[in-house]
């Protein structure tokens, strides 16, 4: 039984994540315009897609390119501690260069210093959820949002942290909020609420698309909810399907602002964000528009497409036990690559139960099948032309979605958007997203 489990999961594609890389050797095959290699930044490919991942957040201030390379060539590939530290030593200089500046005196370079620092410590955290016990996850996470809360004090119109209560009352929602120059009960504005996915935090969305947002005149506001970084942390929450429980709070504060103007509300999807997104659309019906970069139809789904009929089999007969033993004899064989590792212990820990089977039973659930149909707004799906986590998915979007509300768009190599995320092209990413949601505003005025 271990030869198959360790051959399924060898040629498993770990859909679920915002950041796993593609198992080794095991690439779905995907059409590009551009036959040319991304230069990796290491020779393990989750840890290249990460350094992509941090570094591309450069041109919003939430790295600087020569930090994150020079950290780079002290990481041993494979290796999550060297990885660790070598941020968690890069998060600590930058951070005591930001506290020794004077934040009256120079707030821009203060701020900078911060925001870049908050980003090495959620680097240094990203390999550590294998043990929920490490008391770094405790200690990186506070470091990292003192750092946010820092920079974020010092922004032109300061960034305000609030928390909300979900729908049913079982649980918060932290949230941050960020109001567009000129907006007021005079001019109210369109309003873009950014939620992550499987791993990332809401402190990344300011810098992969929240800047850009606010340059275009919208408020935005992030969020996070049960499975997600502080939620997960704080109030021992998993992920849950009902997601709209965490978004419907969120629009409902919205409402309230007189700088809001209530009929032009986006909801942005990061990742598996995209999945919960349209979920959230399917109840929540005050959005203008949703997106979802990128499409994801079904969670589960890709996991269980990618087992081999041997395992499949122990999975169909509900035979977790065995089906765990299997799993856990791979990842301590020292033969499961660094994605597949980092991608089933953040499962674990991200939906908060204790087994592989555990997890991939609560995913189970999380599908749009027999709710698309409720969705009633437009939603941009993004569909890389190379993105290995989601193949198939975000045209799966497309098509159940009423007629005329899918705006689908593959985006390849020839704009260096082909990766998961469109990791590294944000700046011709965002560009689209915006542009599509002043047309649909408009076209609702």
């Amino acid at each position: 039984m271990a030869s198959n489990i360790i051959r399924s999961l060898l040629v498993a594609v770990l859909a679920a994540s915002a950041s796993a890389a593609a198992i080794p050797g095991v690439k779905a095959t995907n059409n590009t315009t551009n036959s040319t290699a991304m230069l990796p930044l290491s020779s393990d490919d989750s840890f290249s897609y990460e350094l992509l991942r941090t570094v591309s957040l450069s041109r919003s201030y939430g790295a600087d390119t020569a930090e994150v390379l020079q950290a780079a060539g002290s990481i041993i590939p494979g290796n999550l501690e060297s990885f660790s530290g070598a941020f968690h030593k890069l998060a600590n200089h930058v951070y005591a260069q930001a506290l020794a500046i004077n934040k009256t005196e120079d707030p821009v370079t203060a701020r900078e210093a911060f925001f870049r620092a908050s980003t090495y410590f959620r680097s240094a955290d990203f390999y550590l959820h294998g043990n929920a016990s490490d008391p770094r996850l405790v200690t990186l996470w506070a470091n990292q949002t003192d750092a946010f809360n820092s920079a974020i004090a010092l922004l032109p119109i300061a960034g305000k942290r609030i928390t909300l209560r979900a729908a049913d009352n079982s649980f918060e929602i932290p949230c941050i909020y960020y109001r567009a120059t000129g907006a007021n009960a005079t001019h109210p504005r369109a309003t873009v609420i950014l939620g992550n996915g499987y791993d990332g935090a809401q402190e990344e969305m300011l810098h992969a698309t929240g800047f850009d947002a606010l340059a275009r005149g919208y408020n935005v506001i992030t969020y996070e909810g049960p499975g997600q970084p502080t939620v997960r942390r704080e109030q021992n929450l998993g992920f849950i399907t009902e997601w709209e429980t965490v978004v419907t709070p969120v629009v409902d504060y919205l409402t309230t602002l007189p700088e809001v103007d209530a009929a032009k509300i986006g909801l942005f999807g990061y990742s598996m964000g995209g999945w919960l997104a349209v979920r959230a659309a399917a109840f929540e019906h005050r959005l203008a528009a949703v997106w979802a970069v990128d499409g994801l139809y079904s969670v589960f789904q890709p996991y269980y497409n990618a087992l081999d009929p041997s395992t499949r089999a122990l999975w169909d007969a509900g035979n977790y036990s065995a089906f765990d033993a299997e799993v856990n004899f791979y990842l301590n064989s020292g033969l499961a690559p660094t994605e597949t590792l980092w991608s089933l212990q953040q499962g674990v820990w991200s939906f908060d139960v204790s087994t592989v089977s555990e997890f991939l039973r609560k995913a189970e659930p999380m599908t749009l099948d027999g709710i698309a149909q409720q969705v009633g707004c437009p939603v941009w799906i993004g569909a890389p032309s190379e993105d290995i986590f989601f193949p198939g998915q975000p045209e799966q979007v497309r098509d159940a979605l009423q007629p005329g509300l899918a705006s689908y768009h593959y985006l390849t190599a020839a704009d260096a958007a082909q990766n998961h995320c469109h990791v590294g092209a944000m700046a011709y990413v965002n560009g689209l997203v915006y542009d599509w949601f002043e047309e649909v505003i408009n076209n609702r005025s």
